[in-house]
């Protein structure tokens, strides 16, 4: 019977239908009763309930000081461990009861005391906490890797987000993965359900008329003309700055970029660190694989609103290689510490897990041998990179190999296909309406299984985040708005 359940899930065509299957199987298991069953050595139940208990004392009492006394205590998402990868491992769906409570619990709270007429609460006491408490709750952020065309994966875990309302407002790609947020980041909310719809999915088959150019590869990289690619970054990705995707999506899409020359630093191309630039040669930059695109001078709007180059005298190359993952500075930029991985690189792909283990003598071993061989490959690329010119072709690619090695690879929540050891050599291949959809339909599928510990896991942060918006508002309603300076601005 189990393994009929599972079978159902495996052939789900929607979340709802696999989410009906995973709850049957945890029914037919007894994974209900250890969802209702309190005790366990994984969490610290007995503080969770204590707070709990308290919140609900103080809300139905209407005693809103000593509500903001407690809450004052301290929100996060890793209270008493409950944000434990392993508490989500058990059961196909969800997890213990009494983490779901706790959460809708602070959450109604926190609802409750934003109200503009709650009694007890000064103005000043409420924008004070509610700006504390989403600083020290964090964000969330979806990250989406280097894939080259299996970035359709990604879009499938996009859809499967945005049919739940869970798309972070942080998202960042590198490569293949920096189309994706740009496609995405630049259109407005009620506009983003083209992006998945088959005549949308059909545009983006062009990619396979395009790669086939360079397949097999006999040119080189300064050879090959940016004309294609530019061809199909002009179909899906408007002609926006930063700045405007933003005013248009609110979503603060973050795009990774390589220096092709030595001596420089990666770059995070966003409406905060670069408004200015324009997101279509961004892309081209982070999409562009050394040996198969010539590297990229980004653009910019000058004050006059004319496109001008920015930064000319640097060019630039795939994201990925230097920064696949920008958690550090995500953290700094946006206070995200909850991070989504839609992870697609065939290169890292068999050496990353899609959760972390800290328990377990086999799983202690493997994580300690997987450091030591990671520590003296970056070792053994430092020693033999010492003595060669930094501008000879083995300096370059040793310098390429050891920024691929020594970066992370995984999250919080990691997102990858079934399939752990995709070829490398398709990263660039042609692909067939019937792959594309293959991939987007992998993506969805490989998100369902996470969906209950996202919404969980981001409730807080997202109605944290939506209270102290529209406070905002209340804050400066009938003020004029004060014009925006353009011009160029540029933040290291």
């Amino acid at each position: 019977m189990a393994k009929a359940i599972e079978k159902k899930m495996a052939k789900a065509t929607t979340y709802d239908e696999w989410k009906a299957a995973a709850i049957a199987y945890d029914e037919r298991n007894g994974l209900e009763r250890w969802k209702q069953y309190e005790k366990t050595s994984r969490y610290d139940y007995a503080a969770i309930r204590r707070r709990l208990e308290q919140m609900e004392v103080f809300r139905q009492a209407n005693d809103n000081q000593g509500l903001l006394f407690t809450l004052n205590e301290g929100i996060h998402g890793n209270l008493g461990g409950m944000g434990h990868s392993s508490l989500y491992q058990k059961a196909k769906f969800g997890t213990k009861q009494l983490i779901v409570d706790y959460v809708e619990e602070v959450s109604s709270a926190l609802e409750h005391l934003s109200q503009p007429r709650v009694k007890g609460v000064t103005q000043k006491e409420k924008i004070d906490f509610f700006q504390r408490a989403s600083l020290c709750f964090g964000r969330s952020a979806l990250m989406m890797s280097g894939s080259g065309t299996f970035l359709f994966f990604h879009v499938g875990v996009l859809k499967a987000l945005w049919e739940q309302d869970l798309l972070p407002e942080v998202i960042s790609g590198a490569s293949g993965g920096a189309f994706v947020a740009a496609v995405l980041g630049t259109r407005a909310p009620e506009d983003l359900n083209e992006i998945f719809t088959p005549e949308f999915i059909n545009l983006e088959a062009d990619l396979k008329s395009i790669l086939s150019k360079f397949l097999p590869l006999q040119k080189k990289a300064e050879d090959v003309s940016r004309h294609d690619l530019e061809e199909i970054v002009v179909k899906l990705i408007p002609d926006l700055t930063f700045e405007e995707a933003y005013e248009i999506s609110g979503l603060q899409i973050n795009i990774s970029i390589t220096p092709a020359e030595t001596h420089q630093k990666s770059r995070l191309l966003n409406a905060i660190t670069s408004p200015n630039v324009l997101i279509r040669e961004a892309v081209m930059a982070s999409c562009c694989l050394p040996g198969v695109f010539a590297p990229v001078t980004l653009a910019a709007k000058n004050v006059h609103g004319e496109k001008v180059p920015y930064l000319p005298t640097r060019r630039w190359v795939d994201g990925s290689l230097s920064d696949d993952l920008p958690m550090k500075r995500l953290s700094r930029l946006y206070g995200v510490n909850h991070f989504i991985v839609s992870q697609t690189n065939p290169i890292v792909l068999p050496f990353v897990t899609a959760e972390k283990t800290n328990s377990g003598i086999v799983s202690t071993i493997s994580q300690t041998s997987m450091k030591t061989l990671k520590d003296w490959g970056l070792a053994a690329g430092h020693l033999l990179q010492k003595p060669l010119n930094s501008n000879s072709y083995l300096s370059k690619l040793l310098t390429g190999y050891i920024s691929v090695v020594s970066q992370t690879y995984s999250g919080d929540i990691n997102i990858m296909p079934s399939n752990r050891f995709l070829n490398p050599a398709k990263v660039i291949s042609a692909r067939s309406n019937k792959e594309i959809l293959d991939l987007i339909g992998e993506g969805e599928r490989a998100t369902w299984p996470s969906i209950e510990r996202i919404r969980i896991q981001t409730h807080i942060s997202r109605r944290l985040w939506r209270i102290v918006k529209a406070l905002d508002v209340r804050v400066v309603k009938g003020n004029p708005k004060p014009k925006k300076k353009s011009g160029l601005k540029a933040v290291s």
